[in-house]
């Protein structure tokens, strides 16, 4: 660590790190409230992190993304195999969305104060990791598990619909719910500069992990060596499933430590090179913000030897210990209500911001739910409700497949946009990435609905995974870029209190995900039944994502 700081700080134009950081963070006769933990605002940032920290933080959204994949291509198979009747497919898709919204912002503000010893993000990552791991259990091998100890044929077929349903809830519930926690737990132990760096790696690997968990999910497992060794398909995907997800969530959860609530995250210490490796490895947590280093020159020479950053991203917000803010206690114990009162109290852009999510993945899961049964319908004239050994049912299968490619190439693209979207943001800022997202998503689904072709449709397959890139990155740099300005504003004031932590506010966001799912599992079926071809799904998709736009437009406000 001290080499790669040593090396950084060694380039021309930036300052070395021991004149920048200076190891003496306590007992400061020009700063007396520095021994003080979460009394002061940390205005100079720590040491960038590490690219390869950065990288292993975000492992996690590789694995989580590779699973989700592997749901997206197989739910309905297994669904189907086991007997569950049509009628209640959608309630497989709602009831972990009601769940999730129900639950998120309660568990949101519940990790702000947990006083774990390991951080307050990691408990939950690993809880909700399980619980993943638990449902791609029970979805991928439920059958085989009921089969293996229930003898009776009717009722083998009715607690596999249950195991499997329980599995996919399970599953969706955590996955969906996981990544509240993890965008925090990025928050809290990076600097404004790292935060972006550390999101745009989190959408560069989710692309990478859907484009690996479809490329697995479309080989033929059945007939090879470890289907035969492992007993079927389902098992050969769950081992792998399983196996990336283990392996990633370990590695996520060890890749930067995190600072306990209510810890003083710096100590005195002689050595510099220790301090240092200090500052790098335990930057400014949740809890406690960096204290304001002493400089020779004054305050003044802090604001001049500040580093600036077009994309410095905002801090967490400062929370004491509930020994110095007795109130906090019971802001612990949250109801739902309380929480949706907190959410719904929250300033007018974190709303607008908040709706324009929920615009945006209503779009993009219109499309996405349904697009494969769009291929197999539309584009390639297929009927899924022919026999299964007729011309029409194949030509369906066929079209389901290429949608699965087409799916992978979505899942490419927004590795590669993931990337682009760094050398577009200096250019036209973080809002104008956000319009550019939902435009180029509009326009593409739209012209997938008035021209279906096979070669178009797998062309404009990349313009989802603009959408996706951008739904992951953009708000979350939107909301870190609004914690800074009130970090700001506070100092102004002079106070160092904030009625809500990063938790809640990415829970509210995550939330939007799950209510988006609500609305799409509840009205797009409907929809489609009215209209008579699945072909309104993806105009559907256009119309609400070019809302969006206008709504961007109008209504969400970039910090500069």
């Amino acid at each position: 660590m001290t080499l790669l700081l040593e090396d950084q700080s060694a380039r021309p134009g930036r300052h070395t790190g021991t004149s920048l950081y200076p190891t003496d963070f306590a007992g400061s006769k020009d700063h007396p409230d520095s021994v003080d933990c979460g009394s002061a605002f940390g205005a100079v940032e720590p040491p960038r992190l590490p690219r390869g920290r950065l990288i292993l933080h975000g492992t996690v959204m590789f694995g989580r993304e590779f699973c989700y994949a592997v749901e997206a291509a197989f739910v309905m198979p297994v669904l189907l195999s086991v007997g569950l009747p049509r009628s209640l497919y959608s309630l497989v898709w709602l009831l972990s969305p009601i769940l999730g919204f129900l639950l998120q912002p309660v568990i949101g503000s519940a990790s702000d104060y947990c006083r774990s010893p390991w951080g307050r993000r990691r408990p939950y990552i690993l809880a909700l990791g399980i619980l993943m791991l638990l449902g791609l259990t029970l979805f991928l091998n439920g059958d085989a598990v009921v089969s293996a100890h229930v003898s009776d044929r009717s009722s083998r077929s009715t607690w596999a619909i249950v195991v499997v349903m329980i599995g996919v809830v399970l599953f969706d519930f955590a996955a969906d719910f996981i990544d509240g926690p993890i965008k925090a737990y990025l928050f809290d132990v990076c600097s404004h500069r790292d935060k972006e760096r550390g999101l745009h790696y989190h959408a560069l690997l989710t692309g990478l992990g859907g484009a690996f968990g479809y490329l697995v999910g479309a080989m033929d497992w059945g007939h090879s060596i470890l289907g035969q060794l492992l007993g079927s398909e389902y098992q050969v995907i769950f081992f792998f499933s399983a196996l990336t997800w283990g392996i990633f969530l370990t590695v996520h959860l060890f890749s930067i430590p995190e600072q306990p609530l209510g810890k003083e995250p710096f100590a005195p210490d002689p050595s510099p090179s220790t301090a240092l490796r200090r500052l790098g490895s335990h930057s400014n947590g949740y809890g406690g913000l960096a204290k304001e280093p002493v400089y020779a020159g004054g305050p003044a020479a802090v604001s001049d030897l500040r580093p600036r950053s077009f994309s410095a991203l905002g801090e967490a917000n400062s929370v004491t210990s509930s020994a110095k803010q007795p109130n906090k206690e019971a802001q612990k114990r949250m109801t739902f209500r309380s929480m949706m009162k907190a959410i719904v109290n929250m300033p007018s852009h974190y709303l607008y911001l908040c709706v324009s999510h929920l615009l945006g993945w209503t779009a993009f899961l219109c499309n996405m739910l349904f697009f494969t049964d769009f291929m197999g319908q539309i584009v390639y004239k297929g009927n899924p409700y022919s026999d299964h050994n007729s011309t029409s049912y194949a030509t369906y299968e066929r079209g389901v497949e290429v949608g699965c490619w087409g799916l992978c190439i979505n899942a490419v693209s927004s590795a590669l946009y993931s990337y682009v979207q760094r050398f577009l943001l200096p250019y036209i800022g973080l809002k104008g990435l956000y319009f550019v997202g939902y435009f180029v998503f509009g326009m593409g689904t739209s012209l997938i609905g008035l021209f279906p072709n096979i070669i178009a449709t797998l062309i404009l397959c990349s313009v989802f995974g603009v959408m996706s890139s951008t739904l992951y990155i953009i708000p979350f740099n939107l909301i870190a870029k609004y914690q800074q300005e009130e970090e700001e504003q506070l100092k102004l004031r002079g106070s160092a209190e904030c009625d809500r932590g990063t938790g809640v506010d990415c829970a509210a966001l995550t939330c939007m995900v799950q209510l988006a799912q609500i609305l799409v599992g509840a009205g797009l079926g409907a929809l489609v039944n009215m209209a008579g071809s699945v072909i309104v799904v993806v105009l559907s998709a256009s119309t609400v994502s070019l809302f969006g736009c206008i709504f961007i437009v109008l209504f969400i406000r970039c910090v500069d």
